[in-house]
């Protein structure tokens, strides 16, 4: 059964902004053995917060973080989509969405820095590669860029 989802904006500090901090920690952290510092949070409180929440149940299925970078770059960071609701479109619908809010807010390009397993995932959507691959923590990642 196919369920309506739709994309919300989420405030900072809101009850579901920890909804998608611990989704976020769930699917990207967690499994990596990394930690979530609540010393993050103040960082994150003039980013762009958005989710995507199934309308039947209201339930936070995926979501991810904009983080302005200078008047023209915006990050993209940390997409994190349920588990259960993987390949369902749902973190292309999230890209997608993010983009649009960050041309509102006046930003023309959105940079990020892909785990090399989701490279192709992101070249669909017409990312490109910036540079070579680089670690952090441990993990390999691809800078990727799109002009909005």
């Amino acid at each position: 059964v196919y369920l309506m989802r739709k994309m919300i904006d989420i405030d900072f500090g809101s009850s579901r902004y920890n909804e998608l901090v611990e989704l976020r920690y769930k699917i990207l952290l967690e499994p990596l053995g990394l930690k979530f510092l609540d010393s993050f949070r103040n960082k994150e409180a003039n980013y762009l917060h958005i989710g995507c929440v199934e309308q039947l149940d209201d339930k936070l299925v995926g979501g991810l973080i904009l983080a302005p970078l200078d008047n023209e770059k915006i990050r993209l960071m940390q997409v994190a989509v349920d588990t259960v609701y993987r390949g369902e479109g749902i973190g292309r619908e999230l890209v997608k969405y993010a983009e649009k809010r960050a041309k509102e807010a006046g930003y023309s390009k959105i940079i990020m820095h892909a785990m090399l397993s989701v490279v192709g995932f992101y070249e669909k959507l017409g990312y490109h590669a910036e540079g070579d691959v680089f670690d952090e923590q441990g993990i390999t990642f691809l800078k990727m860029v799109k002009d909005l």
